[in-house]
Parts: structure tokens; sequence; C-alpha cells
């Protein structure tokens, strides 16, 4: 067939438009949009190297492309990202899971959920932290609390695919308001970039990233001293909170959490060697 486009030809030519854009991780991004125009897995994708793409096929990669080139996730193309090895939706209104998020997973692991199991996230987003605490807990019960309705509406629909629904009350609101009772765990990925180094962000973050789930105040730090002063009338005794911080910011937020009566108890490295999640106790 004159022009026609197998999968093996559809990847170098993919691969090559993002290598030449300066796209990081061009061949993987690329393989990945291929493998879900043609509902394949990475292994189905190899086997099928000589496989004819039908014109829709071509169609639909290519506009996959144009938008990869225009910086946006390929999560955000597909609706979809990875964590901690369970299948989440994600859209424009919510921040994109990242690697970095499940050193917070494997430090609240560590521990169980406590004695009532009651789990409480701030600023819930895609809901991927709350609903994977409560897919590897299957006795907790958790409330998220997200001031954006849309992104409240994404963590509803993560917790119907992983069947916690059941055990997850939404708020929509600001941090603590309109949250009663108190929490074995307290867990928030909150917005820790300062307000004067958005613009400086990576274009795939920047603008494709609500800029409510990036923004941190003028120093990155003011949404910890919210989460640190009103932790404490939230806490069921012996609970935790647990926060992810951004690099280099250890010292000031344990120093906002310490003069709220808040004692550091543990911390976890990234895959980058950066301080990336701290846990806080009330001090005994």
């Amino acid at each position: 067939m004159p022009g026609a486009e197998t999968v093996a030809m559809a990847l170098a030519r993919g691969r090559a438009l993002l290598v030449a854009a300066d796209s990081p991780d061009s061949g993987l991004d690329a393989r990945l949009l291929l493998q879900a125009i043609m509902d394949l897995d990475h292994a189905g994708v190899i086997s099928a190297d000589r496989q004819v793409l039908t014109p829709e096929q071509v169609r639909r990669f290519d506009q996959y492309l144009a938008r990869r080139l225009a910086h946006e996730p390929v999560s955000k193309i597909l609706g979809q990202r990875d964590f901690y090895g369970r299948s989440f939706k994600v859209t424009a209104d919510v921040l994109d899971p990242r690697a970095d998020t499940e050193t917070l997973i494997d430090l609240a692991l560590a521990q169980g959920p406590g004695s009532g199991g009651r789990v409480l996230d701030l600023g819930s987003g895609s809901g991927a932290i709350i609903c994977t605490l409560l897919a590897e807990w299957p006795a907790a019960t958790g409330l998220a609390v997200d001031l954006s309705a849309a992104a409240l509406a994404v963590t509803a629909e993560n917790a119907e695919r992983l069947g916690v629904n059941a055990r997850i009350t939404l708020v929509q609101g600001d941090w603590f308001f309109g949250v009663t009772g108190r929490f074995d765990l307290i867990v928030s990925n909150p917005p820790y970039i300062p307000a004067g180094e958005i613009a400086a962000l990576e274009p795939d973050v920047r603008e494709h990233d609500p800029h409510l789930a990036l923004a941190g105040g003028a120093d990155g730090l003011s949404c910890y001293r919210a989460i640190a002063a009103g932790a404490g009338a939230h806490l069921a005794a012996g609970g935790r909170v647990i926060v992810e911080i951004g690099a280099g910011q250890q010292t000031d937020v344990a120093a906002i959490f310490a003069a709220a009566g808040l004692v550091l108890t543990a911390e976890r490295l990234d895959l980058g060697g950066h301080v990336r999640a701290l846990q806080f106790a009330a001090r005994s």
C-alpha cells in the first residue's frame, strides 16, 4: 500500500519529531502514545512492528504528537497516570501525580493506619494519595478536602475506579474548613512553589498543571503554615502528619511545624536524593 506506515515507522517518526523539539523521554513518549492508539501494551507494540496503521490511527497519532510537541504531558493527553502500581484518571484540573509523591506513600505505609484508621488528605487533587492509602489499608476510611470542585470530581472518579468510594468522604473547602473530628493520619502534597518561580517552570508543568496546585505563596511555605496551624486540633492520640515538600525546604517546614507544637519524627528521600516527605507528631 503506497504511503502506508507500519508501527515501527510510526515510532521512528514520532521519536524523531520529539527529539528535534528537545522533548525529554522522546522514545518512551512516542511509544506510550502509539500504545494507547492501538490499545496494546509494550510487548504488543514490539511484536506488531510490521503491522500497518489505519488512516484513522495515523491521524490520531499525529494529533497526539502535536499535543506533546506543545508540551502537554503524555498523562494529560491520555487522561491517565500510573501511581504506586495503580492507574489514576488525570485532567487539566488536577496536578499530575509524580513518582516523588510515592515517597510520601512509602512513609505513610511504614506504620499502620492507626487505631481508628481515619485518614485526612488536604488538597486531594486527583485523589492519588488518599485512594492509594485506602486501597493499601482495606479497613481505613478517609476524608478528602480540596478547594476545587473539579478536582474533587476527579478524586471521586478515582475512588470509584479503585473500589474505595464507600470509604471516602469529599469536602470542598480550604484546608481544614468544614473538617470535623480527629484523624490518625493527615497527609498533604500542598502547593510549594514560590509564586515568583512559577514562570520559570518547565512548560509541561507551568502550562498544564493548575496553578492552584503549584503556587505556595511568596516563599512557597504559606500552605505549610495553614496545615501546621490546624493539624493539632485534628490529630488523634498518636496520630501523624505527613507532607511532601520541595527540595531544600525541610528546615523551614520543620520549623513551622515545631512552632505549632509538632515534632519531626521521620523523613524520606526521593529518587534524586532530596528530602521529599516529612512526618510530624504531637510533642509529648
